[in-house]
Protein backbone atom coordinates (compact mmCIF):
# COMPACT_ATOMS: atom_id res chain seq x y z
CA UNK A 1 0.00 0.00 0.00
CA UNK A 2 1.04 3.50 -0.94
CA UNK A 3 2.08 5.64 1.94
CA UNK A 4 -0.46 8.17 2.85
CA UNK A 5 1.78 9.65 5.56
CA UNK A 6 5.37 11.47 6.19
CA UNK A 7 5.71 8.88 8.94
CA UNK A 8 4.40 5.84 6.88
CA UNK A 9 7.01 7.14 4.43
CA UNK A 10 10.03 7.18 6.33
CA UNK A 11 9.06 3.41 7.44
CA UNK A 12 9.77 2.40 3.86
CA UNK A 13 13.37 0.54 2.49
CA UNK A 14 15.94 3.37 2.62
CA UNK A 15 15.78 3.38 -1.28
CA UNK A 16 11.94 3.77 -1.56
CA UNK A 17 12.00 6.72 0.16
CA UNK A 18 14.91 8.45 -0.88
CA UNK A 19 13.76 7.89 -4.47
CA UNK A 20 10.39 9.05 -3.72
CA UNK A 21 8.38 12.28 -4.06
CA UNK A 22 8.16 12.53 0.16
CA UNK A 23 11.48 14.15 1.26
CA UNK A 24 10.54 16.89 -1.06
CA UNK A 25 7.40 17.26 -0.08
CA UNK A 26 8.48 17.79 2.86
CA UNK A 27 10.65 20.41 1.85
CA UNK A 28 8.12 21.80 0.14
CA UNK A 29 5.81 21.90 3.46
CA UNK A 30 8.39 23.36 5.86
CA UNK A 31 9.59 26.07 3.46
CA UNK A 32 6.29 26.63 2.90
CA UNK A 33 5.54 27.14 6.31
CA UNK A 34 8.42 29.68 7.69
CA UNK A 35 6.56 31.85 4.74
CA UNK A 36 3.22 31.96 6.09
CA UNK A 37 4.54 31.67 9.78
CA UNK A 38 6.26 35.22 9.13
CA UNK A 39 3.54 36.33 7.44
CA UNK A 40 0.85 35.49 9.99
CA UNK A 41 3.40 36.75 12.51
CA UNK A 42 3.66 40.55 10.57
CA UNK A 43 -0.21 40.41 10.34
CA UNK A 44 -0.75 39.23 14.11
CA UNK A 45 1.87 42.45 15.13
CA UNK A 46 0.34 44.41 13.08
CA UNK A 47 -3.44 44.16 14.03
CA UNK A 48 -2.41 43.69 18.00
CA UNK A 49 -0.53 47.12 18.15
CA UNK A 50 -3.16 49.14 16.15
CA UNK A 51 -6.07 47.61 17.89
CA UNK A 52 -4.45 48.14 21.80
CA UNK A 53 -3.42 51.18 20.53
CA UNK A 54 -7.15 52.09 19.21
CA UNK A 55 -8.97 50.01 21.87
CA UNK A 56 -9.11 53.68 24.30
CA UNK A 57 -11.45 54.62 22.14
CA UNK A 58 -13.15 51.59 21.31
CA UNK A 59 -12.19 51.57 17.37
CA UNK A 60 -9.40 49.20 18.32
CA UNK A 61 -12.15 46.38 18.81
CA UNK A 62 -12.41 46.22 14.61
CA UNK A 63 -8.46 45.28 14.47
CA UNK A 64 -8.90 42.56 17.13
CA UNK A 65 -11.78 41.15 15.31
CA UNK A 66 -9.57 41.30 12.61
CA UNK A 67 -6.78 39.55 13.92
CA UNK A 68 -9.08 36.61 15.15
CA UNK A 69 -10.67 36.39 11.56
CA UNK A 70 -7.50 35.96 10.11
CA UNK A 71 -6.64 32.68 11.64
CA UNK A 72 -8.90 31.01 9.17
CA UNK A 73 -7.33 32.60 6.63
CA UNK A 74 -3.97 30.75 8.26
CA UNK A 75 -6.03 27.09 9.09
CA UNK A 76 -7.14 27.08 4.89
CA UNK A 77 -4.20 27.47 4.17
CA UNK A 78 -2.52 25.06 6.44
CA UNK A 79 -5.36 22.52 5.39
CA UNK A 80 -4.44 22.87 1.73
CA UNK A 81 -0.41 22.93 2.91
CA UNK A 82 -1.47 19.82 4.85
CA UNK A 83 -1.64 17.28 2.16
CA UNK A 84 1.93 17.68 1.19
CA UNK A 85 2.21 15.56 4.24
CA UNK A 86 -0.42 13.46 4.91
CA UNK A 87 -2.73 12.54 2.20
CA UNK A 88 -6.27 12.58 3.99
CA UNK A 89 -7.65 15.86 3.29
CA UNK A 90 -9.53 18.12 6.50
CA UNK A 91 -13.31 19.22 4.93
CA UNK A 92 -13.60 22.53 6.32
CA UNK A 93 -15.43 23.06 9.17
CA UNK A 94 -17.54 26.31 9.34
CA UNK A 95 -20.39 26.10 8.52
CA UNK A 96 -22.67 28.93 5.99
CA UNK A 97 -24.40 31.60 8.25
CA UNK A 98 -28.15 31.96 8.12
CA UNK A 99 -27.90 35.19 6.13
CA UNK A 100 -25.74 36.89 3.58
CA UNK A 101 -24.26 39.38 4.17
CA UNK A 102 -20.33 40.98 5.87
CA UNK A 103 -21.84 41.12 9.32
CA UNK A 104 -23.89 37.22 9.87
CA UNK A 105 -20.59 36.21 8.38
CA UNK A 106 -18.65 37.96 10.75
CA UNK A 107 -20.99 36.93 13.61
CA UNK A 108 -21.26 33.33 12.49
CA UNK A 109 -17.47 32.78 12.88
CA UNK A 110 -16.87 34.21 16.00
CA UNK A 111 -19.99 32.20 18.00
CA UNK A 112 -17.61 28.96 16.09
CA UNK A 113 -15.15 27.18 18.27
CA UNK A 114 -13.37 26.06 15.48
CA UNK A 115 -12.41 29.51 14.85
CA UNK A 116 -11.07 29.90 18.53
CA UNK A 117 -9.31 26.63 18.01
CA UNK A 118 -7.53 27.93 14.61
CA UNK A 119 -6.63 31.21 16.19
CA UNK A 120 -5.02 29.30 18.94
CA UNK A 121 -3.12 26.94 16.27
CA UNK A 122 -2.64 30.52 14.32
CA UNK A 123 -0.50 31.48 17.07
CA UNK A 124 1.55 28.60 18.04
CA UNK A 125 2.57 28.66 14.35
CA UNK A 126 3.19 32.46 14.63
CA UNK A 127 5.32 31.63 18.02
CA UNK A 128 6.93 28.66 17.62
CA UNK A 129 6.49 26.04 14.47
CA UNK A 130 7.51 28.57 11.82
CA UNK A 131 11.32 29.28 13.44
CA UNK A 132 11.08 25.61 14.60
CA UNK A 133 11.03 25.35 10.20
CA UNK A 134 14.04 27.68 9.70
CA UNK A 135 15.59 25.34 12.36
CA UNK A 136 15.28 22.33 10.82
CA UNK A 137 16.50 23.95 7.23
CA UNK A 138 18.76 25.74 8.39
CA UNK A 139 20.31 22.61 10.31
CA UNK A 140 19.93 20.10 7.39
CA UNK A 141 21.09 22.40 4.59
CA UNK A 142 22.84 25.53 6.68
CA UNK A 143 25.17 23.62 8.62
CA UNK A 144 26.76 21.57 5.91
CA UNK A 145 27.62 24.18 3.37
CA UNK A 146 28.84 26.57 6.28
CA UNK A 147 31.29 23.30 7.19
CA UNK A 148 32.27 22.87 3.70
CA UNK A 149 32.81 26.85 3.03
CA UNK A 150 35.41 26.82 6.07
CA UNK A 151 36.60 23.49 5.81
CA UNK A 152 40.95 23.03 5.51
CA UNK A 153 43.23 20.85 6.72
CA UNK A 154 42.76 21.57 10.30
CA UNK A 155 38.79 21.76 10.46
CA UNK A 156 38.24 18.57 8.10
CA UNK A 157 36.33 16.48 10.77
CA UNK A 158 33.32 19.13 10.67
CA UNK A 159 32.99 18.92 6.56
CA UNK A 160 32.56 15.19 7.19
CA UNK A 161 30.02 15.99 10.22
CA UNK A 162 28.16 18.08 7.31
CA UNK A 163 28.23 15.67 5.01
CA UNK A 164 26.87 13.28 7.54
CA UNK A 165 24.03 15.90 8.46
CA UNK A 166 23.51 16.19 4.81
CA UNK A 167 22.68 12.57 4.25
CA UNK A 168 20.70 11.91 6.93
CA UNK A 169 18.65 15.06 5.91
CA UNK A 170 15.71 13.62 3.56
CA UNK A 171 15.12 11.84 7.14
CA UNK A 172 15.49 15.18 9.27
CA UNK A 173 13.05 17.21 7.71
CA UNK A 174 10.64 14.12 7.21
CA UNK A 175 10.04 13.41 10.42
CA UNK A 176 9.17 16.63 11.64
CA UNK A 177 7.47 17.57 8.78
CA UNK A 178 5.04 14.66 9.95
CA UNK A 179 5.23 15.70 13.48
CA UNK A 180 4.07 19.19 12.34
CA UNK A 181 1.23 17.95 10.27
CA UNK A 182 0.22 15.36 13.12
CA UNK A 183 -0.32 18.42 15.55
CA UNK A 184 -2.03 20.77 12.59
CA UNK A 185 -4.17 17.63 12.45
CA UNK A 186 -4.91 17.55 16.09
CA UNK A 187 -5.91 21.21 16.19
CA UNK A 188 -7.88 21.72 12.85
CA UNK A 189 -9.54 18.45 11.89
CA UNK A 190 -13.26 18.90 12.88
CA UNK A 191 -15.42 17.37 15.88
CA UNK A 192 -18.40 16.13 15.83
CA UNK A 193 -20.56 18.73 16.80
CA UNK A 194 -19.32 20.58 13.82
CA UNK A 195 -19.84 18.52 11.17
CA UNK A 196 -23.05 19.24 9.00
CA UNK A 197 -26.32 17.28 9.78
CA UNK A 198 -26.08 15.70 6.34
CA UNK A 199 -22.91 13.78 7.76
CA UNK A 200 -23.60 13.65 11.31
CA UNK A 201 -26.74 11.55 10.06
CA UNK A 202 -24.39 9.12 7.90
CA UNK A 203 -21.86 8.81 10.65
CA UNK A 204 -25.34 7.51 12.78
CA UNK A 205 -26.31 5.56 9.88
CA UNK A 206 -23.40 3.93 10.08
CA UNK A 207 -23.15 2.99 13.91
CA UNK A 208 -27.00 1.79 13.56
CA UNK A 209 -25.92 -0.29 10.20
CA UNK A 210 -22.95 -1.52 12.45
CA UNK A 211 -25.03 -2.78 15.91
CA UNK A 212 -27.63 -4.91 12.92
CA UNK A 213 -24.63 -6.60 11.97
CA UNK A 214 -23.79 -7.42 15.52
CA UNK A 215 -27.75 -8.13 16.55
CA UNK A 216 -27.96 -10.45 13.39
CA UNK A 217 -24.51 -11.98 14.05
CA UNK A 218 -25.51 -12.84 17.47
CA UNK A 219 -28.84 -14.39 15.98
CA UNK A 220 -27.41 -16.68 13.74
CA UNK A 221 -25.23 -17.86 16.39
CA UNK A 222 -28.02 -18.63 18.64
CA UNK A 223 -29.81 -20.48 15.69
CA UNK A 224 -26.77 -22.29 14.57
CA UNK A 225 -26.23 -23.85 18.09
CA UNK A 226 -29.77 -24.09 19.47
CA UNK A 227 -30.73 -25.40 15.68
CA UNK A 228 -28.14 -27.11 13.47
CA UNK A 229 -25.56 -28.45 16.08
CA UNK A 230 -28.45 -29.86 18.07
CA UNK A 231 -29.67 -32.04 14.95
CA UNK A 232 -25.99 -32.86 14.10
CA UNK A 233 -25.95 -34.19 18.05
CA UNK A 234 -28.95 -36.27 17.66
CA UNK A 235 -27.65 -37.72 14.54
CA UNK A 236 -25.03 -38.90 15.79
CA UNK A 237 -26.99 -40.57 18.41
CA UNK A 238 -29.02 -41.95 15.88
CA UNK A 239 -25.63 -43.52 13.90
CA UNK A 240 -24.45 -44.84 17.26
CA UNK A 241 -28.16 -46.65 17.52
CA UNK A 242 -27.49 -48.09 14.11
CA UNK A 243 -24.18 -49.80 15.07
CA UNK A 244 -25.45 -51.75 17.82
CA UNK A 245 -27.37 -53.21 15.53
CA UNK A 246 -24.75 -54.10 12.70
CA UNK A 247 -22.49 -56.68 12.48
CA UNK A 248 -18.95 -55.49 13.06
CA UNK A 249 -17.78 -56.71 9.88
CA UNK A 250 -20.36 -55.78 7.50
CA UNK A 251 -19.93 -53.42 4.60
CA UNK A 252 -23.09 -51.09 6.17
CA UNK A 253 -20.71 -50.84 9.75
CA UNK A 254 -17.30 -49.22 7.85
CA UNK A 255 -20.40 -46.83 6.40
CA UNK A 256 -21.34 -46.15 9.44
CA UNK A 257 -17.82 -45.71 10.17
CA UNK A 258 -17.21 -43.17 7.37
CA UNK A 259 -20.43 -41.88 8.25
CA UNK A 260 -20.04 -40.81 11.88
CA UNK A 261 -15.95 -39.65 10.90
CA UNK A 262 -17.54 -36.87 8.66
CA UNK A 263 -20.33 -36.18 11.23
CA UNK A 264 -17.95 -35.25 13.80
CA UNK A 265 -15.61 -33.05 11.60
CA UNK A 266 -18.77 -31.13 10.55
CA UNK A 267 -19.38 -30.74 14.65
CA UNK A 268 -16.00 -29.73 14.63
CA UNK A 269 -16.70 -27.30 11.80
CA UNK A 270 -19.63 -25.60 12.94
CA UNK A 271 -18.15 -25.55 16.81
CA UNK A 272 -15.45 -23.31 15.20
CA UNK A 273 -17.88 -21.67 13.49
CA UNK A 274 -19.83 -20.79 16.09
CA UNK A 275 -17.19 -19.58 17.96
CA UNK A 276 -16.14 -17.37 15.45
CA UNK A 277 -19.23 -15.66 15.24
CA UNK A 278 -19.51 -14.91 19.20
CA UNK A 279 -16.54 -15.98 20.92
CA UNK A 280 -18.02 -16.94 24.61
CA UNK A 281 -14.23 -16.29 25.81
CA UNK A 282 -15.08 -12.58 24.32
CA UNK A 283 -18.09 -11.87 26.09
CA UNK A 284 -17.08 -13.59 29.50
CA UNK A 285 -13.68 -12.26 29.48
CA UNK A 286 -12.87 -9.76 26.90
CA UNK A 287 -10.59 -8.76 24.24
CA UNK A 288 -7.38 -9.84 25.20
CA UNK A 289 -8.61 -13.27 26.30
CA UNK A 290 -10.26 -13.44 22.79
CA UNK A 291 -7.30 -12.26 20.69
CA UNK A 292 -5.22 -14.51 23.01
CA UNK A 293 -7.03 -18.05 22.25
CA UNK A 294 -7.57 -17.33 19.00
CA UNK A 295 -4.01 -16.75 18.43
CA UNK A 296 -3.59 -20.02 19.98
CA UNK A 297 -5.00 -21.93 16.97
CA UNK A 298 -2.96 -20.21 14.24
CA UNK A 299 -1.24 -21.94 12.01
CA UNK A 300 2.03 -19.86 12.90
CA UNK A 301 3.34 -18.32 16.06
CA UNK A 302 1.62 -15.06 17.14
CA UNK A 303 3.09 -12.81 19.66
CA UNK A 304 0.53 -10.99 21.87
CA UNK A 305 1.01 -7.73 23.57
CA UNK A 306 -1.94 -5.93 24.71
CA UNK A 307 -1.97 -3.80 27.89
CA UNK A 308 -5.33 -2.17 28.56
CA UNK A 309 -6.58 -0.81 31.55
CA UNK A 310 -9.83 -2.68 31.69
CA UNK A 311 -12.93 -3.74 29.39
CA UNK A 312 -13.76 -1.69 26.32
CA UNK A 313 -17.44 -1.03 25.43
CA UNK A 314 -18.99 -3.72 23.58
CA UNK A 315 -19.37 -2.26 20.32
CA UNK A 316 -15.67 -1.31 20.35
CA UNK A 317 -14.19 -4.58 22.10
CA UNK A 318 -16.32 -6.75 19.28
CA UNK A 319 -15.08 -4.74 16.78
CA UNK A 320 -11.57 -4.56 17.30
CA UNK A 321 -11.54 -8.37 17.66
CA UNK A 322 -13.37 -8.99 14.14
CA UNK A 323 -10.27 -6.59 13.36
CA UNK A 324 -7.65 -7.97 14.58
CA UNK A 325 -9.44 -11.93 13.63
CA UNK A 326 -9.64 -10.38 9.69
CA UNK A 327 -6.22 -8.85 9.89
CA UNK A 328 -4.41 -11.92 10.94
CA UNK A 329 -6.46 -13.93 8.38
CA UNK A 330 -4.79 -11.99 5.29
CA UNK A 331 -1.74 -12.51 7.00
CA UNK A 332 -2.12 -16.08 6.98
CA UNK A 333 -3.58 -16.28 3.43
CA UNK A 334 -1.71 -13.42 2.19
CA UNK A 335 1.52 -12.64 3.60
CA UNK A 336 3.84 -15.77 3.55
CA UNK A 337 4.62 -15.15 6.75
CA UNK A 338 5.97 -17.18 9.65
CA UNK A 339 5.58 -15.04 12.34
CA UNK A 340 3.24 -12.04 12.86
CA UNK A 341 2.48 -9.80 16.63
CA UNK A 342 -0.32 -7.72 18.12
CA UNK A 343 0.89 -5.03 19.99
CA UNK A 344 -2.55 -3.00 22.24
CA UNK A 345 -1.81 0.14 24.32
CA UNK A 346 -4.14 2.90 25.79
CA UNK A 347 -2.70 6.65 25.68
CA UNK A 348 -5.66 9.79 26.58
CA UNK A 349 -8.58 8.31 25.34
CA UNK A 350 -6.75 6.71 22.24
CA UNK A 351 -7.15 2.70 21.50
CA UNK A 352 -3.92 2.05 19.64
CA UNK A 353 -2.78 -1.40 17.61
CA UNK A 354 -0.14 -2.56 15.99
CA UNK A 355 -0.80 -5.48 13.84
CA UNK A 356 3.17 -6.90 12.06
CA UNK A 357 3.97 -9.53 10.01
CA UNK A 358 7.40 -11.00 8.65
CA UNK A 359 5.89 -11.54 5.28
CA UNK A 360 6.70 -10.43 1.94
CA UNK A 361 5.49 -7.29 1.74
CA UNK A 362 3.71 -5.82 -1.03
CA UNK A 363 0.10 -4.71 0.25
CA UNK A 364 -1.74 -3.20 -2.19
CA UNK A 365 -5.33 -2.38 -1.23
CA UNK A 366 -6.47 -2.18 -4.94
CA UNK A 367 -5.70 -5.88 -4.82
CA UNK A 368 -8.27 -6.79 -2.86
CA UNK A 369 -5.65 -7.29 0.12
CA UNK A 370 -8.93 -7.10 2.39
CA UNK A 371 -7.60 -3.72 4.03
CA UNK A 372 -11.00 -2.20 2.30
CA UNK A 373 -12.97 -3.96 5.33
CA UNK A 374 -11.15 -2.91 7.79
CA UNK A 375 -11.06 0.90 6.82
CA UNK A 376 -14.70 0.42 6.44
CA UNK A 377 -14.98 -0.93 9.91
CA UNK A 378 -12.81 1.58 11.34
CA UNK A 379 -14.80 4.35 9.85
CA UNK A 380 -18.10 3.88 11.87
CA UNK A 381 -15.84 4.04 15.49
CA UNK A 382 -13.96 7.15 14.20
CA UNK A 383 -10.25 5.29 13.89
CA UNK A 384 -7.80 5.77 11.37
CA UNK A 385 -5.73 2.79 9.52
CA UNK A 386 -2.50 3.56 8.57
CA UNK A 387 -0.46 0.86 6.41
CA UNK A 388 3.57 0.22 5.75
CA UNK A 389 4.24 -2.35 3.68
CA UNK A 390 7.15 -2.24 1.46
CA UNK A 391 8.02 -4.78 -1.07
CA UNK A 392 9.97 -7.40 0.69
CA UNK A 393 8.05 -6.68 4.39
CA UNK A 394 7.50 -6.87 6.94
CA UNK A 395 4.21 -4.95 7.16
CA UNK A 396 2.73 -2.94 9.63
CA UNK A 397 -1.13 -2.44 10.24
CA UNK A 398 -1.33 1.04 12.51
CA UNK A 399 -4.60 1.38 14.17
CA UNK A 400 -6.35 4.28 16.40
CA UNK A 401 -9.80 4.01 17.73
CA UNK A 402 -11.22 6.72 19.93
CA UNK A 403 -12.63 5.16 23.11
CA UNK A 404 -13.24 5.76 26.57
CA UNK A 405 -12.68 2.40 29.20
CA UNK A 406 -15.64 1.24 31.20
Amino acid sequence: MHPRTAWQAMAQRPLSFLTSSWPWRSLAYLTSGILVGAAAVLVFTTGLVVGLALLVVLVGVAPLVGVVLSSITVATVERYRLRLVDLDSLPDPHREPDSSGFRPWVATRLKEQVTWRELMFTLVSAASLWWLDLLVLAFSFGLPVLTFVSADHETWPWAVFGGIVLLVSPYTMTSWAGARGALARSFLAPRDDELGEELREVRASRVRMLDSFDTERQRIERDLHDGAQQRLVSLGMTLGLMRLDTPADSHLAVLLTEAESQLSTAHKELRSLIRGLNPPVLADHGLVAAVQDYASRFPFPVTIDLQLPGRLPRQIETNMYFLINEAMTNIARHSGAGHASVLGRYHSDLLVLDITDDGHGGVDPDTGSGLTGLADRLKTLDGRLRVSSPVGGPSLLHVEVPCHFV
